[in-house]
């Protein structure tokens, strides 16, 4: 099956004393996308879309997010 979306970059920030995180950013619907998750239990962080130079808050679907959630887990 083909995923919906394209991860295109995924930075791992273990440098920290305290919490460790996980950025993914990715292609959807024609549109860049982030996600930050805490590394130790990949609790989502933020959720951001990048447009026209900006970054606001996006909303995706659950389901969405638990498919990349399950893509970082094999990844990292």
């Amino acid at each position: 099956m083909m995923k919906p979306y394209e991860i295109t970059n995924m930075i791992i920030d273990d440098d920290f004393d305290t919490e460790e995180y996980v950025t993914v950013e990715f292609n959807y619907n024609h549109q860049v996308y982030s996600i930050t998750f805490k590394k130790a239990d990949l609790e989502i962080i933020n959720t951001w879309i990048y447009k026209e130079g900006s970054s606001l808050p996006a909303n995706l679907s659950d389901h969405l997010i638990e498919s990349i959630r399950d893509e970082v887990k094999k990844k990292i």
